[in-house]
């Protein structure tokens, strides 16, 4: 794409004065953002709207993508590199006496995701716009997301995240598609005059879904997909009778109640409120996408229904929209008029199910008496579903009867939300090798024995487009002008640059490159946590949600461990390191919370003592994001990926870092492995247990981390750091203490085995240190990184949804 550059000014021109009342000199950087976004939209318009048209036509099969998550970052510059305009941009805010960096900061990043989840989900939009391949984003337009982190006195505070505030200038209100979702209220069955019962729900709370649409731009493509996200609100929300009464709570209460829905970004659920909440957000975005999916289809193909899963194909991003499966069936069963056999024949053709983890807390469940007093209806039909199922199952396995109760979708009162989505789904994917073959053979083996065609692997990807060609141009320039421009299209064109590994000016380039990056990253780190960093320092890297499995802990006994080595003798030799962490700790988490504020304390003891200065410094980047990682992994050295071995799905973030030259530094957990392979072990610094040898540990029961203690009076030593009284208050990390050698709330001591590869984890590091000492060699080991990321693109992880699950098609 082209822009006409008078035209173009002339439209910022017009857009600050028809929103702001401002001349071009006299508007603030924010009000550019909000204008250059708006003539860059109204420039592609034509696109989005031409995009939307093809998919109308009878012969075109659309994939639905539903997630509670889309963690989408800034818009407006990943819009600008996509539709390859950026630099003439750039040309005519510069001539203009602009400043693009400075607009660019001003806009916030979108508040609709936490983690890898959500950002999985952004690439995914990214690769399918790219790719020509047709399809919409579902999810929820979150008022606040999830929460802006402010650190207080090392804590973790949690602040509205307003990024809504001044309105987004890419989304578009579509009122006309509005859905009403209708929760709780009673069924009335009634029989017709043949003799079927019909099921209708009345004295239901109403909730209206209003959409909002977010293009989703490809790289060198005129499509341009759709995110639709839905806003709740309610249908008659503000009484004026009550207000007139001068009860004026009362007046608005039914509009809070369903403007709740959609305020806040994963609310703690500890209590029957918060779950309540959270059920309704997963009913509320999942009833209206597929109302809106079978609207769309009734313009294809009117009432005839044989073709939806000829034309329709929805896939479940975890187990968050997992309850629109018996919400299709409802829709198919009471609206349509179906029978049992076909509706539930049309939606296990229909749906996909992606899990993205092993963890048993994070395979939801529902109590039964919340559900069903929520969502009766959806609970009948559960209630039915699972009937049919363990009916199934005592055919396949009559008289096991310890494996039907392990099977049931309803059991011990709580509703199972990953069987049921295992039960109504065509698919069921892992998202790395390891992870997959963990669900097969471990995690879900009674459910692959029983439907083992349902299952295969997608290991995850992510888009080199934000990640690479926007976040670091520099190595994006270089690597163009050794292999040519198709690797932003391809990413497997990056193994060509393998004939220049072992050229030493080359070499040089990828570190002066590094540097430049690091230089950056330094200057973002004085001006947000006053710390001056040494850029000739190692970066050693850990960001990523913060949960006790990814082993932040492991990261800071070995900072722990690096320190007191310093203050026994202050003349030892140490390759510099600056240990940089980003992590926020969901709300109700009490442990990621104080291990946040650990991390906090270790760093100022670390960084306020002299005798350490110039060999280690900690820095924990508050309110961690993706406008921040996209400072943060171009100036990385060491990526660390050092979760428990089998509990990390894939990850994305490690191929974020590899890509951009940073060397793994980790298990062989997740995508890590695939990784390595990639790479090469000898490009890497692995250490630790792997998921074998832990599940044979667990099923001898043979760990005791006492022994351990009792073998290491080095680890025991900083150990002991945590309720020494080097924090202040001898109790304060004693939590932390107790459930690495006790255990505590009834698990077992040190569940993620952070004891256990303590050793292994400071000869990796060690080794690491080593390495760098010879920069030519570690150059070649970034080099050798960068060039083996191809596999990583989800390009390609979405022409394998697109042809092995989707069965959907370019449009071109």
């Amino acid at each position: 794409m082209t822009i006409d550059k008078e035209k173009f000014i002339q439209e910022v021109k017009r857009s600050l004065s028809q929103s702001f009342d401002k001349e071009l000199s006299e508007a603030s950087n924010y009000q550019l953002y909000f204008a250059i976004s708006k003539a860059v939209l109204g420039s592609i318009w034509h696109h989005w709207e031409n995009t939307r048209e093809a998919y109308k036509t009878k012969d075109i099969k659309e994939a639905y993508y539903l997630s509670a998550e889309f963690l989408m970052g800034r818009a407006m510059s990943n819009n600008l590199v996509n539709l390859g305009i950026e630099n003439e941009i750039k040309e005519v805010l510069d001539s203009l006496g602009l400043d693009y960096n400075l607009i660019e900061d001003t806009e916030p990043d979108a508040g609709l995701g936490n983690g890898g989840l959500g950002r999985l989900a952004a690439c995914f939009l990214d690769s399918l716009s790219t790719l020509d391949l047709p399809a919409t984003g579902y999810g929820i337009r979150y008022k606040y997301g999830m929460f802006k982190q402010i650190i207080q006195d090392g804590y973790q505070i949690e602040k509205p995240d307003a990024w809504l505030e001044h309105d987004n200038p890419w989304s578009i209100k579509r009122p006309d598609y509005s859905v009403t979702v209708k929760f709780g209220g009673d069924i009335v069955a009634e029989r017709d005059e043949e003799g079927r019962i019909n099921y209708k729900r009345v004295n239901t709370e109403d909730v209206l879904a209003i959409p909002y649409d977010m293009p989703i731009i490809g790289y060198g493509t005129d499509t341009i997909n759709n995110l639709r996200l839905w806003e709740a609100q309610s249908p008659d929300g503000f009484d004026l009778q009550l207000f007139n009464n001068e009860q004026y709570l009362k007046a608005v209460e039914k509009a809070n109640s369903a403007e709740d829905i959609s305020r806040v970004l994963y609310p703690n659920d500890m209590g029957p409120l918060g779950k309540t909440l959270r059920l309704k957000q997963q009913y509320f975005f999942v009833s209206a996408s597929l109302h809106d999916i079978i609207r769309k289809y009734k313009v294809k193909m009117g009432d005839d229904f044989s073709r939806f899963p000829e034309l329709v194909a929805i896939q479940l991003n975890d187990t968050h929209p997992v309850v629109a499966i018996p919400e299709l069936m409802r829709i198919l069963l009471d609206n349509e008029g179906m029978s049992w056999t076909e509706a539930w024949g049309l939606t296990t053709k229909t749906f996909a199910y992606t899990n993205h983890t092993i963890l048993a807390e994070a395979l939801e469940k529902w109590p039964i008496d919340i559900f069903q007093n929520l969502l009766p209806r959806i609970y009948q039909i559960i209630e039915e579903i699972n009937r049919r199922f363990l009916e199934f199952v005592r055919g396949i396995y009559p008289g096991d009867w310890e494996k039907q109760s392990r099977m049931a979708i309803i059991h011990n009162g709580m509703i199972k939300m990953a069987w049921l989505a295992i039960t109504g789904s065509h698919s069921v994917n892992g998202v790395a090798a390891l992870h997959t073959e963990i669900l097969k053979h471990e995690a879900l083996k009674d459910w692959y024995d029983l439907f083992p065609e349902k299952f295969n692997n997608k290991t995850n990807g992510v888009t080199q487009r934000r990640w690479l060609l926007k976040s670091n141009p520099e190595l994006a320039d270089f690597i163009t002008s050794k292999i040519g421009n198709k690797w932003i299209a391809d990413l497997s064109e990056l193994e060509k640059l393998k004939k220049f590994a072992d050229n030493k000016t080359d070499l040089k380039k990828i570190e002066k490159i590094k540097n430049n990056n690091k230089e950056a990253l330094a200057k973002y780190i004085k001006e947000h946590n006053g710390i001056e960093v040494n850029t000739d320092s190692i970066f050693d890297v850990q960001i990523k949600r913060l949960h006790e499995y990814k082993r932040q802990l492991l990261n800071i006994l070995h900072i722990l461990y690096l320190y007191r080595k310093i203050k026994e003798d202050p003349s030892v030799e140490m390759v510099p390191r600056t240990f940089i962490f980003g992590a926020k700790a969901a709300s109700g988490y009490r442990m990621a919370k104080q291990i946040i504020k650990l991390i906090n304390d270790v760093a100022d003891l670390v960084n306020n003592d002299s005798i350490v200065s110039g060999k280690i410094k900690v820095v924990f980047i508050e309110n961690y994001r993706v406008s921040v990682a996209e400072k943060l992994f171009p100036a990385s050295d060491i990526s660390e990926q050092i979760s428990t071995a089998g509990k990390e799905a894939s990850g994305t973030g490690n191929m974020k870092f590899m890509m951009n030259g940073a060397l793994t530094l980790g298990t062989l957990d997740g995508a890590n492995i695939e990784i390595v392979e990639e790479a090469g072990e000898e490009n890497a610094f692995i250490f630790g247990l792997t998921s074998e040898e832990i599940s044979r540990i667990r099923t001898e029961h043979s760990y005791r981390p006492h022994e351990i203690l009792a073998a290491d009076n080095e680890l025991k030593m900083i150990l002991n750091m945590l309720i020494d009284g080097t924090f202040g208050s001898y109790d304060i990390y004693r939590e932390i203490y107790d459930s690495l050698v006790y255990g505590i709330e009834g698990n077992k001591p040190d569940t993620y085995f952070v004891l256990k590869d303590f050793r292994s984890y400071v000869e990796a590091q060690a080794r690491a240190s080593e390495a760098y000492k010879d920069r030519d060699k570690w150059n070649r080991m970034a080099f050798m990184n960068i060039a083996s990321s191809g596999k990583f693109s989800s390009d390609r992880t979405i022409k394998e949804y697109a042809s092995e699950i989707w069965d959907i098609k370019p449009r071109k």
